[in-house]
C-alpha cells in the first residue's frame, strides 16, 4: 500500500511548543510568603503551597525546589520589601522623633496588613523559630537583626551629633531598645493589639530613647 505524503505545514504557521505556564513565579512567591507568614512554615503543607499559588507539586518544585528553599525565598522577598519601606526613612534628613515615629509607622504598616488578619513580622513570628534548627534561616535572621540595629545606630549617632540627643547618650544601646519595641510591636500586632495601643507603646518608646520634650 502507498502511504500518502503528509502535506507540508504552511509557511506561516506557527511552530508548536510545549505548554506554556499558567502562573506567574513573582506573583507565586508573593502568594507563598503570605501563607508562610500567617500558619509558619512546619503547619503549611505542600497541598496548601499548591492551593494558594494556584500550581500542582511538580511546577512548584520546578520553579522554587522544596518547601524549605521555597520559605527561604519568600523571607528574602519579605525582608527586601520591609527594607524598601524603610530605606528612605533612614536615609533622609530630619529631626530624630519624627524619624522614629516614621521608621514605627511603616512597620505598623506591614505588621498589621493581610487580609484575613494582621500577619505580624516573618522574622519574630515564623523564621525565628525555624532558626533554632537551621543554620541557614539563622544567619539570615541574625543578618536582619544586626542590619536593624546598624540602621538604628547611625540613627541616635546622627542626632548626638546635631546636638538632638545628650553627649552621654549611647547610640548602640539606644538602637537596642528601638529595635526591641520593633519586635514587641509585631508580636502584639500579631495578638490583634489594636493600631492605636500599639502608637501608644512606640510613643512611650520613643519618650524614653530622645526624651519626652524633644518634639519634631
Amino acid at each position: 500500500m502507498v502511504q500518502k505524503a503528509k502535506p507540508p505545514a504552511a509557511a506561516n504557521e506557527p511552530k508548536r511548543r510545549g505548554r506554556p505556564r499558567a502562573y506567574e513565579p513573582d506573583v507565586a512567591l508573593g502568594k507563598a510568603l503570605d501563607l508562610f507568614r500567617r500558619q509558619g512554615f512546619a503547619a503549611t503543607s505542600l497541598d496548601d503551597l499548591s492551593e494558594a499559588t494556584g500550581m500542582n507539586r511538580p511546577s512548584l518544585y520546578g520553579a522554587f525546589g522544596d518547601k524549605r528553599e521555597l520559605y527561604i525565598k519568600s523571607y528574602q522577598r519579605y525582608r527586601e520589601e520591609a527594607r524598601a519601606s524603610m530605606v528612605e526613612i533612614f536615609r533622609q534628613e530630619m529631626p530624630v522623633r519624627q524619624r522614629l515615629e516614621r521608621i514605627f509607622a511603616a512597620a505598623l504598616n506591614i505588621y498589621l496588613s493581610g487580609e484575613t488578619g494582621p500577619r505580624g513580622c516573618f522574622t519574630v513570628v515564623t523564621a525565628a523559630s525555624e532558626a533554632v534548627g537551621d543554620p541557614e534561616i539563622r544567619a539570615m535572621v541574625l543578618d536582619g537583626l544586626t542590619e536593624l540595629d546598624k540602621a538604628f545606630t547611625n540613627c541616635f549617632r546622627r542626632a548626638k551629633e546635631t546636638g538632638e540627643l545628650p553627649e552621654s547618650a549611647d547610640p548602640a544601646a539606644l538602637a537596642q531598645v528601638a529595635s526591641s519595641t520593633v519586635h514587641s510591636i509585631a508580636i502584639r500586632s500579631r495578638a490583634r493589639v489594636s493600631r492605636k495601643d500599639l502608637e501608644a507603646i512606640v510613643q512611650g518608646a520613643i519618650d524614653v530613647m530622645v526624651g519626652s520634650g524633644a518634639k519634631a
